[in-house]
């Protein structure tokens, strides 16, 4: 009875250590006519967290489109809506094991290791993970492939809500969507055209609750 009491209270606690953690951490939603996304910014990665508030208060991204959207894989923005595609900076890399590609995690778009080495980031262009669910064959070739070794962690969310996982450890995961997977799909489902541009626009808006 004692160890069962001692274990409820250990997930209560560990319950309770989370929701005081998420309540620390700065708020996105993104409305679209689909509906609402909404997640929290990693305090982790504070440059990325920062840049993103900026644009978000300035409506850098307000009346812009999600402009490249490939399903199963990823939706992506950030794009201006005044015609620039970026702010016209980059922002240095804060990529960390802990923060990898499941489902709904935001991530900074960036040019390619080819012409940027360093792998810093767009000054504004994000993607919102999509992806789909691997089997661990799949996920033990991938490792194979590329050397690295997938945590449990990862090979828990890979296998059961999915994500992308060839791009772990390329590109800086800032965010979590917590709230409007839904959402994710259904922009992630519309029609494209060549250039994986929507064939209708799907514009945002993005409101920063501190």
């Amino acid at each position: 009875m004692k160890k069962i009491l001692l274990l409820v209270f250990a997930i209560s606690f560990t319950f309770a250590a989370t929701l005081k953690a998420q309540d620390k951490m700065v708020k996105f939603i993104i409305s679209t006519e689909y509906g609402d996304i909404k997640g929290v910014l990693y305090n982790e990665t504070p440059q990325h967290r920062d840049n993103f508030i900026k644009l978000a208060e300035e409506g850098w991204y307000n009346g812009s489109i999600f402009h490249r959207v490939i399903n199963n894989f990823m939706i992506q923005g950030g794009q201006g809506a005044n015609g620039k595609q970026d702010p016209g900076y980059t922002v240095p890399a804060e990529i960390l094991p802990k923060y990898f590609h499941k489902k709904g995690a935001l991530a900074a778009a960036r040019m390619g290791d080819q012409v940027n080495p360093e792998r810093a980031s767009s000054g504004s262009q994000f993607y919102i993970v999509h992806g789909q669910v691997f089997n661990d064959a799949t996920l033990n070739a991938m490792e194979q492939r590329s050397g690295t070794s997938y945590s449990e962690e990862q090979r828990k969310a890979y296998t059961t809500t999915g994500g992308t996982p060839h791009l772990d450890g390329a590109y800086t995961v800032f965010g979590q969507v917590a709230d409007g997977f839904d959402v994710i799909d259904k922009i992630a489902a519309v029609k494209t055209a060549p250039g994986d541009k929507p064939i209708k626009d799907v514009k945002m808006t993005i409101k920063i609750i501190k």
